[in-house]
């Protein structure tokens, strides 16, 4: 997948594209934080990763307080959770398609700060869309404010209000996306809803009664999936592959598919057992 274009503001790169089996959500974690480490012991490589999750998994963000669930409603579901080392609030991770990019601090598509790579990034997400059909476009500063006016209080769900540059459709959220920066290594995670219930999400989070009935009307006026843009429902490769595409496109990449090194397998290995699936930590904050 080549996407040199002599007009591309960014050099040529080569990065790994890396397309994981489902799996359950700390080994999902476990993954992406393997490769950050491994990148910053130089051997590993930038990456953009696509992966689904098996069971389905609720995701809080790395200092959301594990309260905000209800761990019997997450288990009658036969769901598992776990803690994203990205912050945000808690995403239901289930008919989704969900990538992560792991690159350099120092790579020239994200230098200038935390805002101006969100707003780079998202532009090679939004190209993906366009490869579907999506005419999505950024959350804008001035209409992100004025929606957190009108809520008052952000509640735990990620997909009730989007960031800056996060992306939206006909005004509701999309695509939202979190960012981590460790050891000179960002890592940026982002959740794109495929079909089903968006509101599925507030069966399994500690609310009282008159708040559960209160996000089962708000939340779908402010979230939405990619199969109400599309009027059909998508499927993840399809939606993997436009997405890598519209990155490659906008970013200056040849993407090359190859799997998780040894390293990066052992590295994944202890941080689940250490992390992502131990109790303790997850319940930290």
């Amino acid at each position: 997948m080549n996407a040199y274009s002599p007009e591309n503001p960014y050099p040529p790169a080569t990065w790994r594209l890396l397309i994981t089996p489902p799996l359950d959500g700390a080994w999902n974690m476990a993954i992406d934080e393997a490769i950050l480490h491994a990148l910053a012991e130089d051997g590993g490589r930038p990456t953009l990763r696509f992966f689904q999750w098996q069971p389905p998994a609720l995701s809080l963000g790395y200092n959301q307080h594990w309260t905000e669930i209800d761990e019997d409603a997450v288990k009658r579901r036969g769901y598992t959770w776990t803690r994203r080392p990205t912050g945000g609030r808690a995403i239901l991770h289930i008919d989704e398609a969900t990538y992560s990019l792991i690159i350099p601090q120092n790579d020239p598509r994200i230098v200038g700060g935390i805002m101006e790579s969100y707003r780079v990034l998202s532009t090679g997400l939004l190209n993906g869309l366009a490869r579907l059909g999506v005419e999505a476009v950024q959350a804008d500063r001035e209409g992100t404010a004025a929606r957190r006016k009108a809520a008052q209080k952000l509640g735990p769900v990620c997909f009730d209000m989007p960031n800056r540059y996060e992306i939206t459709w006909q005004n509701k959220k999309l695509i939202g996306s979190a960012q981590l920066r460790r050891k000179k290594i960002v890592l940026q995670h982002g959740t794109l809803p495929l079909y089903g219930q968006i509101d599925r999400i507030i069966d399994v989070l500690a609310f009282s009664d008159e708040e559960r009935q209160q996000q089962r009307q708000l939340l779908p006026e402010r979230a939405t999936t990619l199969a109400t843009t599309l009027g059909r429902a998508p499927q993840f490769d399809e939606v993997a592959a436009a997405l890598a595409q519209g990155f490659a496109e906008t970013l200056n990449l040849t993407l090359i598919e190859a799997p998780l090194t040894a390293r990066e397998e052992a590295l994944a290995e202890q941080l689940r057992a250490v992390q992502y699936a131990n109790e303790d930590w997850l319940k930290r904050v």
